[in-house]
């Protein structure tokens, strides 16, 4: 894989690429809220009153009181037990996986996954098996064949960053053994799906017992750091097993208090998530009439995969002649050939959501022409 050209954002939802300024319809800062006033107030606040850097891991001189605010703040909003936050979103599955090491006989993994839950695995101690993506029929063959009594861990992403769609966990639950758990990487789902954006857990409207959440803020929170949600024993689990959690330096003091901020704007502010509700549906709306089968997911992604490189070339076209970034991608689990990942944010403007859809509904016309001569 080639490194990519870098991107400068400007104005919340452009970015200048090779000198031009184009529409953004990628990453995942779904409210755009790294460039918030508040939050980068936040940031700059903790940057002057504390400094960068604690230089020190949180169990030795570097716990600092912001860390605990934030976890505390952060048990709030999703409505957890406890919080546990570490220095990214990436680590809190490895972090997890130390802790509970030695605990469950099988992992069983959605072979979509984000790497980092199989990567995390490892760290179990335990078999690992793969089964079909959010297919509770194949999870449920999976752990009859290791029987009833098996102390199974599942794994699965919340909200998939393919498509947006979402993990069935209420199925899950109804086949899991009784002491089974589900290791959730909810990185895309929280903040953006539920009433209140407490994730996939809300949206499917299943409670916490048996379910270990993992998040972070670089998201829909536009700030950075991963965040462990769950019982306080899991915690302690943590601070006692996990070498990565006692041998790293946390999160810089000015990201924290950005996170914390991020949080208190998405909570004092539901239009932010009807703003991005309504902008997704439209797209998806329009571009279902267009031609393009589109999964029935929550979240706000729209994938296009081209045919073969040809078309995957004319699209990218379209796209700069029309102003766009074209956000084409290669990424692990996704279409070996690589695909045009649209991500909607809620402060879009109409005029760009009309382009993107005339672009993409465009190329739709155009293939269709094409296959049927």
């Amino acid at each position: 894989m080639t490194e990519p050209l870098p991107l400068q954002q400007v104005e919340r939802t452009f970015v200048r690429y090779n000198g031009r300024k184009l529409a953004y319809f990628a990453g995942c800062d779904y409210f755009r809220l790294a460039s918030h006033p508040k939050v980068l107030a936040a940031l700059q606040f903790a940057l002057k009153t504390y400094g960068l850097n604690v230089a020190a891991s949180r169990l030795t001189t570097g716990n600092h009181i912001l860390y605990g605010e934030l976890e505390t703040h952060a048990a709030n909003f999703f409505g957890a037990a406890a919080a546990t936050l570490v220095s990214n979103g990436c680590l809190t599955n490895f972090v997890v996986a130390q802790a509970l090491a030695g605990d469950f006989s099988h992992a069983l993994i959605d072979e979509a996954s984000h790497p980092s839950l199989s990567q995390a695995a490892r760290f179990l101690d335990c078999p690992i098996f793969k089964f079909r993506s959010r297919d509770p029929e194949d999870l449920a063959r999976a752990i009859r064949r290791y029987g009833r009594k098996a102390n199974v861990l599942v794994l699965t992403d919340g909200m998939f960053s393919r498509d947006g769609s979402a993990a069935p966990l209420k199925e899950y639950l109804e086949v899991l053994p009784a002491q089974g758990r589900i290791l959730v990487d909810d990185a895309h789902g929280a903040g953006v799906l539920g009433r209140t954006g407490k994730g996939t857990l809300e949206y499917a409207g299943v409670s916490r017992r048996r379910i270990i959440q993992t998040g972070t803020f670089s998201k829909a929170f536009g700030a950075f750091g991963g965040v462990i949600l769950g019982p306080p024993a899991l915690r302690s689990q943590i601070l006692g097993r996990s070498l990565l959690f006692a041998g790293s330096t946390p999160l810089p003091l000015p990201l924290a208090n950005a996170a914390l901020e991020g949080m208190k704007v998405l909570a004092a502010d539901p239009r932010l998530r009807e703003r991005l509700a309504r902008n997704s549906a439209y797209v998806k709306g329009a571009l279902r009439k267009a031609g393009l089968a589109l999964p029935e997911a929550p979240g706000p992604i729209v994938a296009v995969v081209a045919d073969d490189q040809s078309q995957a070339r004319r699209l990218q076209q379209a796209l700069l002649a029309s102003g766009i970034y074209p956000p084409f991608i290669h990424y692990p689990g996704g279409p070996p050939g690589g695909y045009f990942r649209f991500v909607i944010s809620s402060e879009h403007s109409q005029a760009q959501l009309d382009r993107l859809i005339e672009v993409v509904g465009a190329h739709l016309q155009y293939i269709t022409t094409e296959r049927t001569g």
